[in-house]
């Protein structure tokens, strides 16, 4: 079986954007490059952010420039160019039916109302791709979903976030190697 060849960290550009919640995603990212010592950087055909990782020559990351309604435009282009199958794909992205400190791997599935998720699976073709969900909480009332996902988190959420995407970057080498089954059961054994 094959492993994840692209990791996508869903968010939105700009500096006001940087600290709030839907920007989990970029999160990730960052912190991979940081552990890994890869970089990205501003590549105009794929619409985004875009890095190889560091060591695997075929193995790439982005961080989407679209804003999260059109994510799919840049996970498409980079997915197409190098030829990268759907369930090669990894999406990291923000969670709110999960609580802060709650990460959880799965394949495929509906989008469940985020639109960088629906916007990737319409240019894809497919839904069939992995997504990474950090979960970030729910604000309890469903108006109030977009004024929650575009501010900061709380200090203490901030710690819990920090902590599940610690935990999830634990499995990249078994995402890398396609040990799907391993990575759940460790990923989702650690962050209860």
């Amino acid at each position: 079986m094959n492993g994840i060849r692209l990791f996508v960290g869903l968010g939105n550009p700009g500096a006001q954007y940087e600290d709030t919640r839907h920007n989990a995603g970029f999160w990730w990212i960052d912190q991979i490059c940081a552990q890994t010592s890869s970089k990205t950087s501003l590549e105009a055909k794929f619409f985004g952010h875009s890095g190889r990782l560091n060591g695997q020559a075929d193995t790439w990351l982005l961080k989407p420039t679209t804003f999260m309604n059109a994510s799919g435009r840049a996970v498409a282009a980079l997915a197409r160019f190098y030829k990268i199958a759907p369930e090669a794909v990894l999406v990291i992205h923000d969670e709110l039916d999960l609580p802060p400190g709650t990460a959880r791997l799965k394949q495929g599935g509906g989008h469940g109302g985020h639109n960088g998720l629906k916007d990737i699976a319409a240019q894809l073709g497919s839904n069939n791709f992995w997504r990474l969900r950090l979960g970030i909480g729910h604000p309890g009332e469903r108006s109030e979903v977009v004024n929650y996902v575009l501010h900061a988190p709380m200090r203490e959420e901030m710690q819990q976030i920090e902590s599940a995407m610690d935990a999830s970057t634990l499995v990249l080498p078994q995402l890398l190697q396609g040990e799907f089954s391993a990575a759940m059961l460790k990923l989702h054994t650690k962050s209860t």
